[in-house]
């Protein structure tokens, strides 16, 4: 535990590196920290912070920045969260209007880019896998086969196989009527677990077209289930915390295309209770290693309880906290209204 004096110290180290940018000498800190310390008193206490891992000291400067664990410290006990403007209020609730969903999943991912100028991701909940009413195959060339799926709710979906042989159309009647025939009200998951076993029984030159038929329908169907929206990427390119390191952008705007790591992360989200923030190193995803995620989740009212997703917002570990957090909070339950039937 840090005494009341050296609190003070951090807390004002921080605020005004957030606001400059520049590593916070004693001189600052005499200015802006209310305290009537002696410039030695201060730089004992900064060698104190300093040791106990809180700060640290750029080679270049007699100044102190803070770490990533002093930002912990900051952001968990000495953070003074401002409201957010009510005019910044009105904005966010105005824009997330009901609508389609996903549209409105899209507008509250600029939102809160637009607001806080790094980048915006929103997880839109999890669907339950569709059930399969019907399948039907459409020879394209020879070796290119149409799988056009309708689910139970009637939704259609289409997906290309590449097939090794050309198959005859009573092939693909014969095919198309088998998992239609056998596996009609079951998702894809379980048609690919349960032909696993019965494929060994149907002929060979049949288990190809079947096998892929069930890795492409569980492959769509993984791709509703988890709709994934980024806004404001480029706002990062005009972070001058981020772009003086061009390798590790390259390495961040990966983790976005590829998006695998960055939905685990924020899925972690969904069982906090309000606004989760992970801070460089924390997230376990070395892009990230400069960067703070800012996350909250959503919920909507349905038949069958509440279903969750994330918000968040993704910038360097120099941000404003105090106004990025709450951006966040109010978003997400503005969206958890939006969504929700009245």
């Amino acid at each position: 535990m840090l005494d009341p004096r050296a609190q003070t110290l951090l807390k004002t180290l921080i605020e005004r590196y957030i606001v400059e940018g520049q590593p916070v000498g004693s001189r600052t800190l005499s200015k802006y920290s209310g305290l009537e310390l002696s410039p030695a008193t201060i730089r004992n206490v900064m060698a104190d912070l300093e040791e106990m891992g809180f700060i640290a000291s750029p080679h270049t400067s007699a100044g102190r920045v803070p770490t990533p664990r002093g930002y912990r410290l900051f952001v968990d006990t000495l953070l003074t969260v401002r409201p957010l403007d009510p005019q910044h209020v009105s904005e966010i609730k105005g824009a997330l209007l009901p609508d389609v969903p996903l549209r409105v999943i899209g507008h509250a991912s600029q939102l809160v880019s637009e607001l806080t100028h790094f980048a915006g991701v929103v997880i839109a909940p999890r669907r339950q896998a569709p059930r399969i009413r019907q399948i039907e195959f459409l020879a394209l060339t020879e070796t290119r086969i149409l799988l056009i799926i309708v689910t139970a709710e009637g939704e259609v979906q289409n997906r290309l196989l590449l097939t090794q042989r050309p198959y005859t159309p009573s092939e693909l009647v014969e095919a198309a009527n088998y998992l239609t025939q056998n596996f009609a009200g079951l998702d894809f998951m379980q048609i690919r677990q349960r032909l696993q076993t019965e494929l060994q029984q149907l002929r060979s030159d049949m288990t190809e077209l079947m096998s892929a038929a069930a890795d492409a329908g569980a492959a769509a169907a993984s791709d509703a289930s988890s709709q994934y929206v980024i806004s404001g990427e480029r706002n990062l390119l005009d972070s001058e915390d981020l772009s003086t390191n061009m390798a590790r952008l390259r390495q961040l705007f990966d983790l976005f295309e590829q998006r695998t790591g960055l939905m685990q992360l924020l899925d972690l989200s969904t069982r906090a209770d309000g606004v989760q923030v992970f801070i460089g190193g924390e997230s376990g995803i070395a892009p990230l290693d400069e960067c703070s995620v800012v996350a909250a989740p959503y919920e909507i009212d349905g038949p069958d309880g509440q279903i969750v997703g994330t918000i968040g917002v993704i910038g360097p570990t120099r941000m404003a906290y105090e106004r990025v957090i709450p951006i966040v909070d109010i978003t997400a339950r503005l969206l958890s209204s939006a969504l929700s039937p009245a």
